[in-house]
């Protein structure tokens, strides 16, 4: 495998799904948490305002990863076997970590 493709490949296995906002998010989660106690009905709304940011940034990124992979597989026939091979690693990659979220 050339060295392109794989370092391609690892990338694409190893990024967060989130990217740099995930600690935002993990911070955000925190601060709810730690302010249950003191109100809950809000910790739970902000719970749920987190959450579905959450979804969104993942369907976002999602739409984002899915636009760049269909780029590599809709240029027709001139597409070489060895460049769909590392699409459908790359749809693999992000499958798999999408149920490991």
């Amino acid at each position: 495998m050339p060295e392109k493709n794989r370092d391609a490949e690892a990338q694409a296995t190893d990024a967060p799904l989130l990217g740099p906002e995930q600690e935002e998010f993990r911070s955000r989660w925190q601060r709810i948490q730690s302010e249950f106690v003191d109100d809950p009905r809000e910790a739970v709304g902000a719970a749920d305002t987190l959450v579905a940011e959450v979804m969104q940034a993942l369907a976002t990124t999602f739409s984002q990863h899915k636009q760049g992979l269909e780029g590599q597989w809709h240029r027709g026939e001139e597409v070489a076997t060895e460049e769909l091979r590392v699409a459908l690693q790359q749809y693999r990659s992000f499958f798999n970590r999408l149920l490991n979220t």
